[in-house]
């Protein structure tokens, strides 16, 4: 029988109960180490690379159904400087896309870890606007207008001049940076956050086009916008951090409500480097939200905000991260998963400043040290990747007896494999057992997609009391693997 390796740095997961120690493993790794995508693009962009380059997928990842991903990378290449490309920090005119990955997690006999992970692309899907999109006019450069717009097909880009007259906020900007990606309840649409307004837009899956933006609280909004992003915050007093919006987005289980999460602090609130970050609900069906403090503070340091998924409509896990690590030429410290229980918490819509949000902020109790769990298995500090952003949970597994809950984390290549590595997916699995009295129910609106498998059910019910019966039968149709011994 396959023995597991223990992390000991995966902290209790239980954040009600407390002082359980869990026993999560790492199920599996692998890479999607690919130069093109499926977009048929045939351009090049202003730095010369080609514009169906495939890179920076991380960024953001949910579970679509079965062995279904969709991934979403940001703005496309700008780590490479090109002549003119200064005043707008080297983006370029990458047109902003969803991709579909197939992730199939088999049994590995005998190997390091008990499955090996098949990754595939299956579908690139262009976002676009059915309405006049404000475009780029930096002079000496290219036109920012993508060659393949026709009338109603109007395509956001990572070209940061893409802007007109107002707020951050105005929806009529071409410029966008996707950072996270979640599912709506019935698997026809996704909803995408961005950090250039922030964002949260709603996409049609089947075309790509934009069919609702959603209008966040203008505390986030910036009034003096520019190209480049020094000059954009030193001419601001309040509003996201520029290049550090809304990076995070988590859908609660009944597919009713947004939880976004800021990067960095708000300028009003500290700016980048601060402590006291800002969580964004949304309620989907009426667009109105809610803000909710939370401490970026680990150890005597202050970290940024990747990436939020969501246990259940209270208990939230949010990924934070240095940016050191495999693409940064360092060794990684900090990347670590935390859970924060929102219950009780007080909106601080109206508040401003770190000590009043701080005030309000609720107790945040350590998930997962991913960095030392990879450690753990080898993998020098050097080698893991410095933006690990995408996470998600994935359809259950089943081996050796034990029902494994999967969760996915990805990392932002930034287009330049040849120096921070492929694009690549880690999966941890972690039990109820774990979660004590949490309660775990991600994906409840989207167990329709998922095709059950016979022979797994049986075992879903082993060990399953009370209310986490009734949670067990809810995710019967989202085993994905069942093996009762791997060698």
């Amino acid at each position: 029988m396959h023995k597991f390796p223990k992390i000991a740095s995966f902290a209790s997961a239980c954040f009600l109960a407390g002082g359980v120690q869990a026993s999560p493993v790492l199920l599996a790794s692998g890479t999607l180490d690919q130069a093109t995508d499926l977009s048929g693009l045939t351009d090049k962009l202003e730095g010369g690379s080609a514009d169906n380059q495939l890179g920076g997928i991380g960024s953001g990842l949910t579970y679509a159904g079965g062995n279904t991903f969709l991934a979403t990378p940001d703005r496309g290449p700008n780590a490479a400087p090109y002549a003119g490309g200064a005043p707008i920090d080297n983006t370029q005119s990458y047109i902003a896309r969803i991709e579909t990955l197939k992730l199939d997690l088999t049994a590995s006999a005998g190997g390091a870890l008990p499955f090996t992970l098949t990754t595939s692309l299956d579908k690139t899907t262009l976002m676009y606007s059915d309405s006049p999109l404000t475009y780029g006019t930096t002079a000496g450069l290219p036109s920012a207008v993508p060659t393949i717009n026709t009338a109603g097909k109007n395509y956001f880009t990572g070209r940061s001049d893409g802007f007109g007259p107002g707020t951050s906020a105005n929806p009529a900007d071409a410029r966008i940076d996707p950072e996270a990606i979640r599912m709506s309840n019935d698997g026809k649409t996704a909803f995408v956050s961005d950090e250039y307004g922030p964002y949260v837009y709603q996409i049609d899956l089947a075309t790509g086009q934009r069919v609702k933006t959603f209008t966040l609280p203008t505390n986030l909004d910036i009034a003096n916008l520019s190209s480049n992003g020094a000059t954009e915050i030193s001419g601001n007093t309040s509003g996201r951090v520029a290049n550090k919006g809304m990076e995070g987005l988590a859908i609660t289980p009944d597919g009713k409500t947004l939880v976004g999460f800021m990067q960095s602090p708000l300028i009003q609130d500290g700016g980048d480097g601060g402590r006291a970050n800002r969580i964004v609900t949304i309620d989907i069906a009426t667009g109105t939200t809610h803000e909710f403090a939370y401490d970026n503070k680990i150890g005597s340091k202050n970290y940024n905000s990747s990436e939020i998924v969501a246990l259940n409509d209270h208990q939230f896990l949010v990924l934070e991260r240095d940016g050191k690590g495999l693409g940064d030429g360092s060794s990684a410290v900090v990347k670590q998963i935390w859970g924060v229980d929102l219950t009780g918490a007080q909106d601080v819509t109206l508040l401003t400043g770190e000590i009043a949000l701080l005030a309000k902020a609720p107790t945040k109790k350590l998930f997962l040290d991913i960095e030392s769990a990879l450690l753990a298995m080898g993998v020098p500090a050097t080698q893991i990747p410095a933006k690990l952003e995408g996470m998600t949970f994935g359809a259950d597994v089943i081996t050796a007896g034990v029902v494994y809950h999967t969760l996915y984390i990805a990392n932002d290549n930034d287009f330049i494999p040849d120096v921070a590595g492929p694009n690549r997916f880690y999966v941890f699995g972690f039990t109820d057992a774990d979660l004590a009295a949490s309660g775990f129910a991600p994906y409840v609106a989207q167990d329709i997609h998922v095709t059950p498998e016979p022979g797994s059910l049986v075992l879903m019910a082993i060990g399953a009391l009370g209310l986490m019966l009734a949670t067990v039968r809810r995710r019967r149709s989202r085993v994905a693997v069942a093996a009762e011994t791997i060698a």
